[in-house]
This record gives C-alpha cells, sequence and structure tokens, in this order.
C-alpha cells in the first residue's frame, strides 16, 4: 500500500458522525492543498486541490480531531487512497476517491492569548518549561 503525506488547510468543521450498528465515531473533512508555480511565461499561478479525508480511528476523532480541529485549521495528515463506487437511485454509476487518514498533526498558529506556560497536564512539556529529557533514560 501507498502513503499519501498531505500539507492543507480544513475547508470547513470536521463532520463526526456515528455508525448506525455499532455507534462508532469518525471524522469526514475536506483538505484544501494549494500549489505555487511559475509559468513558461514567467507569470505566477496557483492550483488549489480538494482532497476528501475520512479518520475511522475512533480514539483520534473523539479525543483530538473533534475538540480541536476548525474550519482554517493548517494540518499535515498522513494516510491511503481509497477507490469507493455505487449505483445511484437513478441507476448511475458514482466513483468516489478519499484519502484514509491514518495520522494527522494541527500545525496551528499560536496567538497572543494563548502564550502561556504549559500546565502540568500539557501532553507536549519542551526544553524552555524545564522538563529535562535525560531524566528517564535508564543508562
Amino acid at each position: 500500500m501507498q502513503t499519501l503525506v498531505i500539507e492543507g488547510y480544513l475547508a470547513a468543521d470536521p463532520s463526526i458522525l456515528s455508525a448506525q450498528g455499532s455507534g462508532r465515531k469518525r471524522a469526514s473533512f475536506r483538505v484544501l492543498e494549494t500549489t505555487r508555480y511559475r509559468r513558461a511565461d514567467g507569470e505566477p499561478g496557483e492550483r488549489t486541490t480538494a482532497f476528501n479525508c475520512v479518520c475511522f480511528n475512533e480514539a483520534t476523532t473523539e479525543t483530538y480531531i473533534a475538540p480541536y480541529a476548525r474550519k482554517g485549521s493548517r494540518v499535515v495528515l498522513q494516510g491511503h487512497v481509497e477507490n469507493d463506487s455505487w449505483t445511484g437511485k437513478d441507476g448511475v454509476e458514482h466513483y468516489d476517491l478519499r484519502v484514509v487518514v491514518d495520522d494527522m498533526r494541527l500545525k496551528n498558529r499560536r496567538d497572543a492569548r494563548s502564550n502561556r506556560e504549559p500546565a502540568a497536564g500539557d501532553a507536549c512539556p519542551d526544553a524552555a518549561s524545564g522538563y529535562d529529557l535525560n531524566d528517564d533514560i535508564p543508562f
């Protein structure tokens, strides 16, 4: 299986859906990626591609995507591509290409109100907070 890495922005707030039978949660969202380039005549150009994405990992959906991912959030995601096809009520064959997300990182910018010292329960302490990585190494 081939892995795909996409860096872009969320086009809208993620949709959190529950499966009918099991009630398991999944997130569905669209990521926009813009590529900037120069044309042969020297003029700048850009191309925006939209990717339909779905995350079936219930833990990631409930604890990470639902509370923190919002429209305009910058994300880096890793996953694989799946093709889906179905026949509509009108008898027309439909095709869908989507990214099944295995890993997702939010890369939001900090604004002035979020410049605070990390609390004791924060997941990612940094070197500025006084956390010494060498304390946990057994050798």
